[in-house]
């Protein structure tokens, strides 16, 4: 079982902080007790932000929300928050916690992104839209037939900003897989675009990607963004010079 640490890190353009919820591989089946991560701890990182630019970027936190074998992500900005998967069925307390632990409750949750449509990604997302009932919710739209949700869910494609962030196509993981770049916080979150592997980098896990060609070129496209950290939907982050090793990978496949 992968083990998961929470962590804080500053990015570039913003003020960042980020807390944890974290899953090993991409499955809809409903992870055991077992499986489970033990309580995280939190460690600071040093400041990568210049005065100037502190003076002029609202401060953003993000905030990993670990599960034990999957990660859900809350970005925060001027006390308004995103949140982008929401872990399997069962997670929103998690989520909830990690809320609270960044001051801020369900009315602050204003936009919901989902990566794709597999159960241990939107698990939650009944519970958590309403408990979030103003909260909208968006996705690739090919893979919102396959979503439940109490609300529409809205449909977004390559090169559409939400909440400040980019969304990337990456289909391949499933039709609709969308990965997530944060221009402020030189930041991508890759879903199951990519993988945590031994510290590193991995390629889409074939087991769980329904056109492992289209995954692969979904790789390439990651590896021609600039980014200097990547979060995963499992699997630890990369925090300094993810962009290199992405390109590394695409450069094997």
């Amino acid at each position: 079982m992968i083990t998961r640490r929470a962590f804080i890190r500053t990015f570039g353009r913003g003020s960042a902080a980020v807390a944890l919820v974290g899953v090993a591989a991409c499955s809809t089946d409903e992870p055991t007790a077992a499986t489970l991560a033990e309580p995280v701890t939190t460690t600071t990182l040093p400041p990568t932000t210049t005065t100037e630019q502190a003076e002029t970027t609202p401060t953003a936190e993000w905030a990993r929300v670990n599960l034990g074998f999957v990660s859900a992500y809350v970005l925060v900005r001027a006390g308004e928050a995103a949140l982008i998967d929401t872990g399997t069925s069962g997670s929103a307390s998690q989520v909830a916690s990690t809320l609270d632990g960044l001051g801020l409750g369900w009315d602050h949750l204003s936009t919901i992104l989902l990566t794709h449509h597999h159960g241990d990604h939107i698990g939650s997302l009944p519970a958590i839209m309403e408990a979030a009932n103003e909260a909208v919710a968006y996705a690739g739209a090919e893979d919102i037939p396959s979503i439940t949700s109490p609300r529409p869910i809205s449909a977004v494609a390559d090169g559409d900003m939400v909440f400040g962030l980019e969304v990337i196509a990456t289909p391949g993981h499933t039709p609709g897989h969308i990965s997530i770049l944060d221009p402020t916080g030189d930041a991508l979150i890759a879903g199951d675009a990519i993988v945590g592997e031994n510290g590193g980098v991995g390629g889409p896990v074939e087991q769980f990607t329904a056109d492992l060609e289209a995954a692969n070129e979904s790789v390439v496209k990651l590896a021609g963004l600039d980014f200097e950290v990547v979060y995963f939907g499992h699997g630890e982050p990369v925090t300094s010079g993810a962009s290199a090793q992405v390109a590394e990978l695409a450069s094997s496949l």
